[in-house]
């Protein structure tokens, strides 16, 4: 559809000669030949540029400015006149004028001017929609659940997403950890900046300083290049340090360092620089169990846990599988609108989800794809729970055994994306690669 462009002049052959070079270079022209009439069509069609000019009987072309701007902001307003002085053009971008044209307008000046406004425009739209977006996916309703565990969630939530308060988030794999850190993000006065995510698991520890802090160049073998650290790329966001628990307590000095004074040194660097950060951490396990067997420094337990964030394992909050599967079934399904039997969210309910919100999710994908119709009832639901039932260790497993099932449960509840499952496990990809090939491990049709 070509892009309306609203035209207000009072003479008309100006009219008739700017109207046929926007129709000929494929806008659709609106003119109007006083500022009321102009006023009237930009109230009801809204178009996507209007030109006005600002010498008009009445009311002038800056009044009309304003007067759109008070309409529709993001309609931009070029301003045409022939008197072209310093004064008017500062008094027009102060109101709000996209751009200034003076008469006479040649037919490239005017369409170059309106491509580049028009494109602008465009982007200022797209960049809104996108934040939108963001707000929308990890708006605290994107975390769902009704149980009182999780009333309790959304209410720490509320408290502290407009502050800087250090975050630690616990929980067992699979129940939204990363989730709930983007919400605390996107639900902050740092949204405009960057969230930046760290698995400290997933690094190798001789990495990880360098990672987190940077280096400069000659460091150590490799360094051929100053590098920024993932604490300079978040400055004024946030920085998610996931699976916390993981990291090597000889880091965990300069962390609680770096927490303290909010300034950083690279790795071989002598320089400290100053960070505006927001750390959320996260973890599966027990910071206090670690603590107690040396593995994790009290002092930097007692600074990330400023306020501390729970969330529940879906044996927990039984109540809340039914809304979830709800929730992922119909996403997986789009535009086929499936429907799901009480009995089939019944038997959803009865089972423990060792994997959590995670292992609930891929297995609604898998239900969803593996329907016969555009029912879901308990007999589906069922065989594929047989078939998660079936594939638990037994107790006298060897290890051989348990660790193959870890490998599988990983990939399985990570979607067989093998940089997820890695994560999961907290081991590098290639550590995975190597296991899969060790156990002859390849993804499921």
């Amino acid at each position: 559809m070509s892009e309306r462009i609203l035209l207000i002049d009072d003479d008309e052959s100006i009219r008739k000669v700017i109207g046929y070079m926007l129709e000929e270079a494929g806008y659709a022209a609106i003119t109007a030949a006083t500022a009321a009439e102009g006023l009237a069509i930009f109230q009801s069609q809204r178009p996507d540029l209007a030109l006005t000019d600002i010498k008009m009987p009445k009311k002038d072309g800056i009044e009309l400015l304003t007067e759109f701007k008070a309409i529709d902001p993001s309609v931009p307003v070029i301003i045409l006149t022939a008197f072209g002085t310093v004064e008017t053009a500062v008094e027009a971008m102060k109101r709000g004028a996209a751009d200034y044209l003076t008469k006479p307008i040649s037919r490239d000046e005017l369409l170059m001017t309106l491509a580049k406004t028009l494109r602008m425009s465009r982007l200022e739209r797209e960049n809104e929609t996108l934040r939108d977006t963001l707000n929308d996916r990890f708006r605290f309703a994107a975390i769902i659940g009704l149980s009182p565990a999780m009333s309790a969630v959304f209410e720490t939530l509320r408290k502290v997403a407009a502050t800087d308060a250090t975050v630690l988030i616990t929980g067992e794999s699979g129940t939204g950890k990363e989730l709930v850190a983007k919400a605390l993000h996107y639900n902050s006065p740092r949204r405009a900046q960057r969230l930046v995510t760290v698995n400290c698991a997933a690094i190798p520890h001789d990495l990880l300083e360098s990672e987190l802090f940077g280096h400069v160049r000659g460091a150590f073998t490799g360094a051929v290049r100053d590098k920024m650290g993932k604490f300079e790329l978040a400055s004024g966001g946030t920085l998610f340090l996931d699976e916390i628990g993981s990291m090597p307590v000889q880091l965990q000095a300069k962390l609680l360092r770096a927490l303290q004074e909010r300034e950083i040194e690279r790795v071989g660097g002598e320089r400290t620089t100053e960070v505006d950060v927001r750390v959320v951490a996260a973890t599966n396990r027990s910071l206090p169990a670690l603590i107690a067997e040396g593995a994790f420094r009290e002092d930097l337990y007692y600074r990330l846990n400023v306020v501390p964030i729970r969330l529940p394992a879906l044996r927990e909050r039984t109540g809340d599988i039914p809304i979830l599967a709800k929730h992922f079934l119909a996403r997986f399904a789009g535009d086929s609108r499936v429907t799901v039997t009480r009995a089939a969210l019944d038997a959803m309910a009865r089972y423990r989800w060792p994997g959590n919100v995670r292992e609930l999710e891929n297995f609604c994908e898998r239900v969803v794809l593996m329907r016969s119709g555009n029912s879901i009832d308990e007999a589906l639901v069922e065989q594929h729970l047989a078939a998660l039932a079936g594939d638990a260790v037994p107790a006298t497993a060897t290890l051989r055994e348990i660790e193959r099932a870890a490998v599988v449960e990983a990939l399985r509840s990570s979607g067989w994306n093998q940089s997820r499952a890695a994560r999961r496990l907290g081991v590098p990809r290639h550590i995975l690669l190597y296991r899969m090939k060790k156990f002859d491990i390849r993804p499921e049709p």
